[in-house]
């Protein structure tokens, strides 16, 4: 690692750099970086999913979340940098602190989003550091054995999922381009151009994306920026002669010249990194701050992506009941640890029809490693399964019809009192916020408190939001939707789906999460003054209910879990046969406080 800081401190010489910023994302903003652009991972070591980096000519530091307190000092030498919290820390204090006036700091003007680079430059400024974009990353100049940009493949998303042409997509977000008086919206992030010409590839780890640029004009057309080596014949077919495909490199080109007409142009600034504002405005281009309209369109799914969605949790729920039914037979022997149930459950969705891969890395966490709420057993050594101890497992499958999303917390063994009362009080959140009925225009930070409120009534919370969105075989996380007390933004809209997942976690001991996911309905419900909205759950694996004190629950409480193990039951009953049935069936025995 010292050989690697060493050289990129030679390459900021060489620069004429007294500092620089290296972040942790691509130029799209993806959750899940390519290879190409772990940066962070190639000079420190660090593996974790989010993290920042600040060097200078004679220091370091990291930044990294408490959910990679431990991880980084496994995997970084942290005597070459000093360890810092990210979103409390902000590196312009600590280059602050650490540099002179006069001193430049670089960065990657493709790396960056443009409030950020915002904050930083005046902080800097006000100590008289310049903070510089700088033409060549100095870390792609040293990284010798960098892997190259996916060469897979793009295909069609054919219509019979997407359930709406890209024709009749690019001609309704037209006319907002129109509405603004502008030529044409910039487009970066990953999912909103697979969305918008449906699209779909191999990428990004986890999520059917395809490395590109698009740029959408006022007349409904479009411009595609991808490696040309990415298209067949049968893409480019697909596509049609109102997407014009360009070489990915011929982007910054296409933006100069939009700016050499004089041509006002939409940019989402959270979505679009500093260079693409930079190269438009040096160009002469009139830039008006918009947000990326596919987001909120994509987030609305039509009738035959929520078609695709139910029947996606069908077919998964039958892979996942598999997996249980052998957890609940094997787990308690002490054979086999979490890696192992990871691979087991891999197996199960791999029989399934239309499956592409997880939809993320599974969360497999046996007892104290449960309550590690983002746990990755690849970066640890994996923990037995046991008699007498609680296990969370937090998954999803991509099928072409559907993303899905579950998290079920096991009793192995006879769970204690403690952890069967917590249990109760994430259920009842769980299903308060299942059965929740709002006026339309709410949005996602008024449902959030419904879900904690059994934890707040003894002291408890969870430290992660309750609900995010999810993509129609596309990410499993995707905005702009949530529940959350930061989700005031969005309102709730018909056909959004979003996850339901309450949670507890007791440091050291064990964790507890119900995950299902929800589709957002408009109510018929009578007698109302004003439009209603409600939830439709479409996850069907049932929840354990040897973790349930039943004498906690209310009559309408255990009426829910009734009617809802009797729908799994009933859909996903006649789909499996044998000992897989018989657990089914004892799985979703209707509970009574008597």
């Amino acid at each position: 690692m010292d050989n690697k800081l060493s050289a990129l401190r030679q390459k900021m010489r060489d620069q004429k750099l007294n500092g620089f910023l290296v972040p942790h994302t691509d130029e799209h903003q993806s959750e899940y970086t390519p290879g190409y652009a772990k940066r962070i991972a190639w000079l420190t070591g660090f593996k974790g999913s989010a993290g920042l980096v600040s060097v200078t000519l004679d220091q370091a530091a990291i930044y990294v979340d408490g959910r990679y307190t431990l991880q980084v000092r496994d995997q970084v030498d942290m005597k070459l940098y000093q360890q810092m919290k990210l979103y409390k820390d902000k590196p312009e204090d600590w280059f602050s602190d650490v540099l002179n006036d006069g001193d430049v700091v670089g960065f990657d003007p493709w790396l960056h989003d443009k409030g950020l680079v915002k904050n930083i430059r005046e902080k800097l400024a006000k100590n008289g550091i310049e903070l510089k974009a700088v033409s060549e990353n100095p870390i792609d100049e040293i990284w010798q054995d960098r892997p190259e940009p996916s060469k897979e493949m793009a295909v069609p998303h054919d219509i019979q999922y997407a359930g709406e042409t890209s024709k009749d997509k690019r001609k309704r977000l037209a006319k907002i381009i129109k509405e603004k008086q502008a030529e044409a919206q910039i487009i970066t992030t990953l999912d909103s151009i697979a969305w918008l010409l449906n699209i779909r590839g191999s990428d990004v780890d986890c999520t059917p994306l395809v490395l590109s640029f698009a740029i959408l004009k006022k007349n409904g057309k479009a411009e595609l920026f991808i490696d040309p080596d990415k298209l067949d014949d049968d893409i480019k077919n697909h596509l049609g002669d109102d997407v014009k495909i360009y070489a990915k490199d011929q982007f910054e080109s296409a933006l100069k010249k939009l700016g050499a007409k004089k041509k006002t142009v939409l940019v989402d600034p959270k979505r679009s990194h500093v260079a693409i504002f930079d190269v438009l405005e040096k160009a002469g281009a009139t830039i008006i701050d918009h947000e990326d309209p596919c987001q909120l369109d994509k987030a609305q799914k039509n009738d035959v992506e929520l078609d695709g969605c139910r029947a996606a949790h069908v077919r998964d729920a039958v892979a996942v009941c598999k997996f249980l039914r052998w957890i609940d037979e094997n787990a308690a022997s002490g054979e086999y640890d979490e890696l192992d149930a990871v691979e087991k459950l891999y197996e199960y969705r791999q029989e399934v029809s239309l499956f592409k891969g997880n939809s993320f890395e599974t969360i497999s966490g046996a007892g104290s490693n449960g309550a590690i709420v983002h746990y990755n057993v690849k970066e640890a050594s994996p923990k037995k399964l046991e008699d007498q101890m609680l296990y969370l497992v937090d998954s999803g499958g991509q099928y072409l019809d559907g993303t899905t999303d579950i998290t079920r917390t096991i009793a192995i063994g006879d769970p204690t009192e403690e952890q069967r009362d917590n249990f109760t009080r994430v259920l009842k959140g769980h299903i308060a916020l299942a059965q929740a009925r709002w006026p339309v225009g709410r949005t996602g930070a008024h449902l959030d408190t419904l879900a904690r409120k059994s934890l707040w009534d003894v002291g408890l919370d969870y430290d992660h939001g309750t609900g995010h969105g999810v993509g129609s075989y596309l990410g499993v996380h995707e905005g702009p939707q949530n529940i959350s007390p930061l989700g005031h933004h969005t309102p709730l809209k018909a056909g959004m789906i979003l996850s339901n997942e309450p949670g507890f976690y007791k440091t050291g001991e064990y964790g507890i999460r119900i995950e299902n996911l929800v589709i957002v309905r408009n109510s018929n419900f009578r007698g109302q003054d004003r439009p209603m909205q409600t939830f439709e759950t479409v996850t069907l694996v049932p929840i354990d209910t040897r973790l349930v004190n039943a004498h906690m629950m209310t009559a309408a409480e255990i009426t829910w879990l009734n009617i809802y193990h009797a729908k799994v039951r009933e859909e996903i009953g006649p789909l499996l046969d044998g000992e897989d049935k018989e657990w089914l069936m004892a799985a979703t025995e209707s509970i009574t406080t008597l």
